[in-house]
């Protein structure tokens, strides 16, 4: 423990503690002044700022990914921590407090600084504390009394551990143990961060879940490339990888995390080789670029004759693989095995109504969903005569349906709904289902499918599943919802004015 030029007695003059000679302290501690002083902090602040009123709390705690294990959390500190003296915390990635718990005694006392749901504890707003210096060192951290920057917490201590996505690797959320000087020991921090990695145990959990179910549903489409692909989830995480991927193991770089792909994206892999990335919904295919001796999917090139000059049984041919991006303003875009697919709108909504209805179409109904009552199979025949060139006839006939497996962002849009998966849904949905098209069925779904995806976003969406909402044409002039991301942002929140003047151009009729 050495000296540390930016202790309080360095800072008098700066609004910040002032003592009469220099002390000794921590690095941590004295890494978290440093961070303070940058910040401005008043040591003369009196409590922490509001940022989420009781209107809207809730909304924020239902879209955090804790939410469903704060249960156990509590549970947990509640065997080990003194219950009459202890206030346990927990807040988002930016120190904003969810949830509390503890005595009335040591509530009152915590409420009377904002140490309480809805108010703010990273550094910048009230200084070094538990909560916002474990946030900004990434590692859990034990504040004693005098420690704290502001002078209305020296009666406390507190200690804090961050918890981490094991999906995104990003910091979500802190979980605190404070109380008053005489009643918090400093092993507690040993307390607090053995229940991070358990909160961190259980959303790795139901990662791996999710994985498997990815695994369960799109390793066909791996294995179709010969070996040599990679299947990654959209937060950039190898979810499995072809036995080409010489890595140490036999799940080879499965594990191993990627820069995140963008559709139609060049991703460099660990091996060197270039791959593109082929949207499947909740994950990425990527496809290496071809090179010399090897088929376009990566295969090496192989004799058809063995040894002795006989040739050698055909292997089972994969199923073709046929992924549509139908959602936004943009022109719809197919991929078949990868290889890119020009399509005119007419094409476009017969694919979008044969992937939803995989079972098929008679020419009739076909007729129908596309021109209504005026249409006829005559009207229909030749444009699926076209497709079918195009499609090297993966679109089969009597009925009409798709001879090869589909993905496509608007079922996965779909499928994400029933799981109530808000972040995914509007992640994912980019805007309406070909907006250009108006085909009767198509246009039913395109309807429904907004209608849901709005709906969700606005009963169960916080502030970054709303913002993403706002950014897709329907959701940029859906005054309902600005004024919703309006009350459930922080007011600091960078986004907060570019919202408000939305929403009040919006309101005045200024579009």
């Amino acid at each position: 423990m050495g000296r540390s030029s930016d202790e309080p007695g360095s800072l008098r003059g700066k609004g910040l503690l002032v003592v009469r000679k220099p002390v000794a302290v921590r690095p941590p501690i004295s890494e978290s002044w440093r961070r303070s002083r940058d910040a401005g902090v008043d040591a003369d602040v009196r409590a922490a700022p509001l940022v989420y009123d009781r209107d809207v709390i809730a909304d924020a705690r239902g879209a955090h990914p804790l939410d469903r294990h704060v249960p156990m959390l509590e549970e947990l500190l509640r065997g080990v921590a003194d219950e009459t003296e202890h206030l346990m915390v927990i807040t988002d990635d930016a120190g904003h407090v969810l949830w509390t718990q503890g005595p009335p005694a040591a509530r009152r006392a915590a409420d009377a600084i904002g140490l309480t749901d809805g108010f703010r504890w990273s550094e910048d707003a009230v200084g070094t504390n538990g909560i916002g210096t474990a946030l900004a060192s990434g590692r859990a951290e034990f504040v004693y009394a005098a420690e704290h920057v502001a002078h209305i917490l020296h009666g406390w201590s507190c200690a804090g551990a961050p918890i981490t996505d094991p999906d995104s690797g990003r910091v979500i959320g802190c979980i605190d143990v404070s109380a008053t000087v005489d009643a918090l020991h400093p092993a507690t921090v040993a307390l607090v961060a053995a229940a991070a990695r358990l909160a961190e145990a259980r959303l790795e959990n139901e990662m791996r879940q999710r994985d498997e179910r990815l695994r369960d549903r799109l390793l066909p489409h791996l294995r179709g490339l010969g070996g040599s692909g990679v299947l990654v989830t959209a937060t950039g995480r190898v979810l499995a990888a072809g036995p080409d991927a010489a890595a140490p193991g036999p799940a080879g770089w499965r594990g191993l995390r990627l820069a995140v792909p963008e559709a139609g994206g060049a991703v460099t892999l660990p091996d060197g080789r270039t791959a593109v990335a082929e949207p499947l919904g909740e994950a990425f295919l990527l496809r290496p670029a071809a090179v010399p001796g090897r088929a376009a999917g990566g295969e090496p090139l192989r004799s058809a004759l063995r040894p002795g000059g006989r040739r050698a049984a055909a292997a089972a041919p994969a199923r073709r693989l046929l992924t549509l991006s139908f959602l936004g303003d943009g022109r719809p875009q197919a991929r078949l095995d990868g290889r890119p697919v020009p399509l005119t709108l007419r094409h476009a909504e017969i694919l979008a109504l044969l992937a939803l209805h995989p079972r098929g179409l008679s020419g009739d109904r076909l007729a129908l969903y596309l021109y209504g009552d005026d249409g006829s199979p005559a009207t229909v025949r030749p444009e699926i005569h076209r497709l079918r060139e195009r499609l090297d006839g993966v679109v089969r006939a009597r009925p009409y349906r798709l001879g090869c497996a589909v993905e496509a962002d608007f079922l996965t849009v779909r499928r994400l709904l029933d799981d109530g998966d808000v972040a995914g849904v509007v992640r994912l949905y980019t805007g309406e289902l070909l907006p250009g098209s108006d085909a009767p069925a198509i246009r039913d779904e395109r309807d429904e499918l907004a209608v849901l995806v709005r709906r969700q976003a606005l009963d169960r969406g916080g502030a970054d599943a709303l913002w993403t909402y706002a950014q897709t044409e329907p959701g940029r002039d859906d005054l309902e919802a600005l004024e919703r991301l309006r009350a459930v942002l922080p007011p600091d929140d960078p986004r907060l004015p570019a919202v408000a003047s939305r929403s009040d151009r919006l309101l005045h009729g200024r579009l």
